[in-house]
């Protein structure tokens, strides 16, 4: 497995990423359930995007909670743009909510969200390898 060290600007810090983030904006919206059942929607612009992940600076809507489980959606006109990951060229992809950004004046909303993508993880091998070769990759990930 690739994996990648990476020097964050200002923190000093290393991160460990597996796919790079790709500086791509374009309109999506973010649909989810409010602790009444409500369902709520907000317009968002995607800042950068990975296979994993996107962040979002939100347009407008209701404040959403962290770690809330949403449907990410990008508008049916980018979907098909070569340059966005493959899971966010679906209609919807469940995700959650990780980090929330700083609050907005105007509208005491967050400004900001970063989105997990909760995709399947990709199978290792040979295309043609059956589900014993990705039970026992899994089994050899999952034991540190």
């Amino acid at each position: 497995m690739d994996q990648r060290f990476r020097l964050v600007q200002g923190g000093g810090r290393y991160e460990k990423r597996n796919e790079d983030r790709l500086s791509i904006a374009v309109p999506g919206q973010i649909l989810w359930k409010d602790a009444r059942g409500s369902t709520k929607m907000a317009a968002v612009l995607t800042r950068d995007v990975s296979a994993h992940g996107v962040s979002v600076e939100c347009l407008g809507g209701a404040a959403i909670p962290l770690y809330r489980l949403v449907y990410f959606q990008v508008d049916r006109g980018a979907r098909s743009r070569a340059d966005l990951p493959a899971p966010l060229r679906k209609s919807t992809i469940l995700s959650a909510v990780f980090r929330v950004g700083a609050f907005s004046d105007v509208t005491g909303a967050p400004k900001d969200y970063a989105l997990r993508l909760l995709v399947e993880p990709a199978r290792q091998g040979a295309a043609g390898a059956g589900a014993g070769a990705w039970h026992e990759a899994a089994e050899c990930a999952g034991t540190a």
